[in-house]
């Protein structure tokens, strides 16, 4: 089974591999969540221990999302696409358009067992919701899967979100080819939310995390804001650009100096031309 929808069944708990660190559940850790395991949170407080901002990163990158969501729902867009998913962290994506518009439809995907087996009960049980387990270096399969195809009509504008995923892709990898297999199927008018994880802000930080992520399921590659940028080549930025991930949009006071410091993401939306 590759997909799971409102009605169907979890995963079997032989299929979730707990001898490796996923980023997935080390982002929950981040965030302060439950879903996680004794190898994602030992491999996570190394990271932290490296990388103090880790977990102001990751609450930041995790606001940002809901920020950008209400901003495409307001826009218009009726539809989701969520690259990623990552451990159901409440209010997630169809909870935060569905604020706005309760007819918005939210396809879920990721590559971990694990957000299979809270998708039915925190992510599809509401309808018009579904999840499917697959890997993003395979855009045909996601993009032609039979949840897809039935949540999503790509005859319209579709909100397609890369929300810390393209930092797991290799240079080897052709993240951008990855990306563009997605985009072009997308109409005009269209909206990719992106976020990427850099060392642009803080290249004093001791240790690397990234030597943490080489005994992960995904290698963590950080890239600069001028590596980054094209990710978003035939959309229109939308104000403020491509930009610390606190600093787009913000609803209340911005961080401190100091705090921002170790926000190491940035963050952006485009629209489709």
């Amino acid at each position: 089974m590759s997909e799971q929808n409102p009605t169907g069944a979890g995963f079997p708990v032989e299929r979730i591999d707990t001898s490796k660190p996923h980023p997935a559940r080390m982002y929950d850790y981040y965030l302060g969540g439950w879903d996680n395991y004794e190898v994602d949170r030992v491999a996570a407080e190394q990271v932290i221990t490296m990388a103090p901002e880790a977990r102001a990163s990751a609450r930041a990158n995790r606001a940002f999302l809901g920020r950008a969501v209400r901003t495409v729902v307001r826009s218009g867009i009726r539809q989701v696409i969520d690259i990623g998913t990552g451990i159901p962290t409440s209010p997630n994506t169809h909870e935060v358009a569905r604020e706005i518009d309760p007819s918005v439809r939210v396809a879920y995907v990721d590559n971990d067992p694990i957000v299979a087996t809270h998708a039915g009960a925190k992510l599809t049980d509401t309808g018009q919701a579904g999840f499917a387990l697959a890997d993003v270096r395979d855009p045909k399969s996601i993009l032609d899967s039979p949840l897809v195809r039935e949540l999503i009509d790509f005859d319209q504008p579709v909100a397609l979100l890369f929300v810390a995923v393209l930092h797991f892709i290799k240079d080897a990898e052709d993240p951008a080819g990855i990306l563009r297999a997605f985009t072009e199927r997308l109409a005009p008018g269209s909206h990719l939310v992106l976020t990427h994880g850099t060392t642009d802000f803080h290249r004093d930080a001791e240790g690397d995390a990234r030597e943490v992520y080489k005994n992960a399921t995904a290698h963590l590659t950080l890239r600069g804001y001028d590596e980054i940028l094209p990710f978003f080549d035939g959309f229109d930025l939308l104000e403020p650009g491509v930009v610390q991930a606190p600093l787009w949009r913000p609803e209340g006071a911005l961080p401190e100096a100091s705090e921002l410091h170790r926000i190491a993401f940035y963050a952006g939306v485009g629209v489709k031309e």
